[in-house]
């Protein structure tokens, strides 16, 4: 029997793009004639003839399955979807665009084969300019450094994670995944191999700066509560400021014999001390705060609105996750 492998494929407004990755696809696996697939696309409710072209492709080829969302609901969501509708041994992850090039695929079932569950891309070199080529680093050193996990450095969204990972992915509902973290928080053996990230032949990118920022503090907030610990640390700094400013006014008033306005030091003082007593209750309810954010975050589940090749399937799958299924 076959080793059965699903392709994850996101696109939104990537018409220019959706033939050609399909078609580096079904190259790739031509090479792997042990395996047999499955290609997921998900379409996150795009506006030109990215859905129309995705059901030529689906009518022609019963390997290809098409989730269609009511509305775009973000990147990280829709891949959460397609993760939950994965049927194969493992899946792959790759971007329409193929900046990240489908020919690796093999290379990333070699490293599969020998029992690492998660197999991820090291962007070597970006085709980025250079003020998103630093952001993209900055990002990747700042969400390492902050984060309670241990996050790869320079890794994107090129991976394979084998069933074991998919089965523990189902169980997830989170209003705002970052799959990233989550894949690398969740352990098992992972390994990590270097490669040279393509330049984006057509169409454009979908991730402006904007998306690059909210991406950066969704990653930073799931996987972190050092902002929250920073605003503890900031009220002990001020608590130990307001202690030491107060002793200067005692000694200035009854040692130095200084001669202070009238109610000038105890306005000052109580002013201090109440800020002082805010941020540090504030502190402690943030750190509890995180804690329930980090265990409660729901959100309803994205609206389907049309599913090719594979209906039946996904809303059984869909079903089972609600029930908290395996």
């Amino acid at each position: 029997m076959k080793t059965r492998v699903s392709v994850l494929v996101p696109a939104y407004n990537e018409e220019t793009n959706v033939g050609r990755a399909y078609a580096a696809i079904v190259d790739a696996f031509r090479e792997l004639p042990g395996y047999d697939y499955e290609i997921i696309f998900t379409d996150n409710h795009s506006t030109d003839r990215t859905f129309e072209l995705l059901q030529e492709i689906a009518r022609d080829d019963p390997r290809v399955r098409v989730i269609r969302f009511s509305r775009n609901i973000g990147y990280q969501r829709s891949l959460l979807v397609a993760y939950k509708a994965a049927t194969g041994d493992c899946s792959v992850q790759i971007d329409c665009d193929l900046q990240d090039p489908p020919h690796l695929i093999p290379d990333m079932l070699a490293l599969w084969r020998q029992g690492h569950q998660v197999v991820y891309g090291i962007r070597r070199s970006l085709k980025d300019d250079a003020v998103t080529a630093f952001m993209r680093r900055a990002f990747y050193w700042c969400i390492n450094a902050l984060s309670e996990d241990d996050l790869p450095l320079n890794a994107g969204e090129f991976r394979l994670v084998d069933r074991r990972i998919l089965e523990e992915l189902r169980q997830v509902d989170d209003t705002s995944p970052y799959l990233r973290g989550l894949i690398s928080a969740m352990g098992f053996s992972q390994i990590g191999f270097e490669y040279d990230r393509q330049a984006r032949i057509a169409g454009e990118s979908k991730f402006p700066v904007k998306a690059m920022l909210s991406l950066a503090v969704d990653g930073i907030l799931n996987h972190s509560l050092t902002p929250l610990r920073i605003a503890s640390m900031a009220s002990l700094i001020m608590g130990t400021a307001t202690f030491l400013l107060l002793m200067g006014y005692v000694i200035g008033k009854l040692v130095l014999g200084q001669d202070w306005p009238a109610g000038f030091a105890t306005t000052t003082i109580l002013i201090l001390l109440s800020i002082t007593l805010n941020a540090v209750f504030l502190g402690i309810i943030g750190e509890y705060l995180g804690r329930i954010f980090m265990q409660s975050k729901r959100r309803p589940t994205p609206i389907i609105e049309a599913t090719l090749n594979g209906e039946a399937r996904l809303n059984r799958d869909l079903v089972a996750t609600k029930l908290g299924s395996p």
